[in-house]
């Protein structure tokens, strides 16, 4: 008992020594949630890394030096989110350095359009373009945390230590608004759904650490709340019942309480984690799960996804938004990225170019894309030639008499075997 005793003693002490002294206490006592955040990388929908996930943070945009943008995802992202029984938040980019005025006109503009509960996080980014006084920063920095409390949210700082340390007068925040920070500290590049404790940003005020970036391949931002901070806007932190109720919200809930039965053409589905197979018996892959793709046809109890073209039973989907959500929401095409997909091959397909995809979607390097990846699409899909699959024909054959290639229509059509064409099948070339 006595060695147990020591090890449990020792075990804690490590973790006062690096969990901050102003927190530790606290954070001791509460349980460990863990969450996304998001942007426009993410498209249309909320992410989750894993099942047990409780909370994500989109983006609504941001302010460069005084030049406003928004995020066309942040209320898609809000309701699915919602529809995922996730507690929703919200970031907004903040490099306004020391400059008060250009934060109050990024506030003026993006308050009104805040779509999480009341109650709810409003973080500032603030990661880049400091002034060259700690001071005036700080003032600026306080000035939009005020403004965020005084609209009823809960004000939040990201940024990184370092960069806080250099640009920020830490004492003079938390002492306004103590356990406020939200930090990112990465150990490594590698894939992590759980932190290294170790690298964990030893210092007062952190509420929530973004220990990596990578919560799974491709990248994705990943979080640990260590003092219950995104259950505020929650009644008793429970994400069916948030304090208020923008539109957004409503419309979360909306699909979330609608039947599995009534998924039809349009609406917008998660594949589970907990999923294992396709109705055809073949295993459901890993990249495939807990990403959103819309049902392109129905048949019993089974749903056809795009992108994917197999059949899943509804009981492995989890709805998302409705037909009719989708409809009144849409501010642009998606189109979710599969196996083998290139940019210049999406461009083609929807009549817009690679650079113009990069733009729409934040891509710096137009050869990092992955499957399962939500792209805006600005342009439409353009005109097509089909080509009605012929008794005896193969792809082959097809690609011979169209002048074209296999791959190409592979490509064009989403087959992934091309041995797996039937009669009847309409072929864009």
């Amino acid at each position: 008992m006595k060695k147990k005793l020591l090890s449990r003693v020792i075990i804690v002490m490590a973790l006062f020594m690096f969990a901050g002294i102003g927190n530790f206490a606290q954070a001791a006592t509460i349980e460990r949630e863990y969450g996304t955040d998001t942007a426009i990388y993410q498209g249309a929908s909320a992410q989750k890394v894993q099942a047990s996930d409780t909370f994500s943070i989109a983006q609504i945009g941001g302010s460069v030096h005084g030049r406003l943008y928004d995020q066309w995802t942040y209320r898609s992202q809000v309701s699915t989110g919602i529809a995922m029984g996730l507690r929703m938040h919200t970031y907004v980019w903040m490099e306004t350095g020391g400059n008060t005025m250009q934060t109050a006109n990024m506030l003026n503009y993006f308050l009104p359009k805040i779509q999480t509960p009341k109650g709810s996080i409003i973080a500032l980014d603030y990661e880049d373009g400091a002034g060259p006084s700690a001071q005036a920063n700080t003032d600026n920095v306080l000035y939009g945390m005020r403004r965020i409390r005084d609209a009823g949210y809960t004000p939040v700082l990201y940024s990184g230590k370092y960069y806080i340390a250099n640009h920020l007068q830490l004492d003079r925040i938390l002492s306004e608004f103590p356990n406020s920070l939200w930090i990112a500290s990465y150990a490594d590049m590698q894939v992590r759904t759980r932190p290294l404790w170790g690298y964990f940003p030893s210092m007062p005020g952190v509420a929530i650490w973004q220990f990596t970036s990578t919560g799974r391949a491709g990248g994705l931002d990943y979080n640990v709340d260590l003092l219950g901070i995104t259950k505020k806007g929650y009644k008793h932190g429970d994400a069916e019942r948030p304090v208020t109720k923008p539109e957004a919200v409503k419309e979360g809930i909306q699909a979330d309480n609608t039947p599995k039965k009534d998924i039809t053409t349009g609406y917008t589905v998660k594949v589970n984690f907990s999923a294992k197979t396709w109705s055809n018996g073949a295993g459901i892959p890993n990249w495939v799960k807990g990403n959103s793709y819309e049902v392109i046809q129905t048949n019993g109890n089974k749903v056809l996804l795009v992108g994917i073209m197999s059949w899943i039973d509804r009981s492995n989907v989890e709805i998302l938004s409705t037909a009719k959500q989708n409809s009144t929401q849409a501010t642009a095409s998606t189109y979710t990225v599969h196996s083998g997909d290139s940019l210049s091959a999406i461009a083609a397909r929807f009549g817009t170019t690679v650079s113009a995809l990069q733009s729409a979607n934040n891509i710096r390097n137009a050869n990092l894309i992955y499957p399962g990846q939500v792209l805006r699409v600005s342009g439409q899909a353009t005109a097509q030639r089909t080509y009605t699959v012929r008794s005896g024909d193969n792809l082959s054959v097809i690609a011979g008499r169209l002048s074209t290639t296999v791959s190409h229509l592979q490509s064009m059509n989403e087959i992934r075997n091309a041995n797996l064409i039937y009669s009847g099948q309409n072929l864009k070339y």
